[in-house]
């Protein structure tokens, strides 16, 4: 399963290619996504994709600041995954940069039109760029309905990754129920992925 955010389509910047069909298509996996941005026939925004039967479960905007409309607005993405007999919930996000938004967002997410959903049963993931550092508000509030799979792991340390070329902050963040065990997380600085993105890429193993 893989869980993407600030995805190009047909847009000029990115030459005009559809970054989530080309992505579905190398990795031979299904997708559903969200834009966030649409103007003049061109979209930006996040992306689930898996091998495994996948059903879209809600795609919507998150609460931004009514006196600051310039922002970019920001939503999430919830689908549905069979693995044999489990279901499993992931929540993809990408949360705003301003304190006060991200406080409005996260509230959101932890309350009853998503995480607290009667459909969002466990196990679930709420997952992506939070923009929001361990500590944080954000954070914290978190970490109070699920588990910081970093946190989790006993492999290895919490690792940064953000960005990709210096490793500054924690802001990427997969968060799981319970019931997920955690096996493992890497956040791979490679060439490849600190050319990729801005971010480091995430990699969570999880046993069900």
């Amino acid at each position: 399963m893989v869980a993407l955010q600030e995805l190009d389509v047909k847009r000029s910047r990115s030459g005009l290619v559809h970054q989530v069909e080309e992505i579905a298509h190398e990795l031979d996996m299904n997708f559903h996504f969200r834009p966030a941005l649409e103007a003049q026939g061109e979209q930006y925004g996040d992306a689930i994709f898996s091998r495994l039967p996948m059903r879209l479960i809600k795609a919507a905007a998150l609460p931004g600041l009514e006196l600051n409309p310039s922002l970019e607005p920001r939503g999430a993405l919830w689908v549905e995954i069979s693995a044999a007999e489990q279901k499993i919930q992931i929540i993809n996000t990408h949360l705003g940069l301003r304190p006060a938004e991200k406080r409005l967002q996260i509230e959101a997410l932890l309350g009853p039109d998503w995480l607290r959903h009667p459909s969002c049963t466990a196990p679930a993931l709420l997952l992506g760029d939070f923009n929001a550092l361990p500590r944080s508000f954000v954070w914290r509030a978190t970490v109070r309905a699920l588990k910081d799979t970093q946190q989790a792991s006993a492999a290895r340390r919490p690792q940064r990754t953000y960005p990709s070329r210096f490793r500054l902050g924690r802001i990427d963040h997969v968060f799981a129920t319970a019931n997920m065990k955690v096996l493992g997380v890497e956040a791979p600085s490679t060439t490849l992925t600190r050319t990729a993105s801005d971010h480091l890429p995430l990699i969570v193993e999880f046993e069900l």
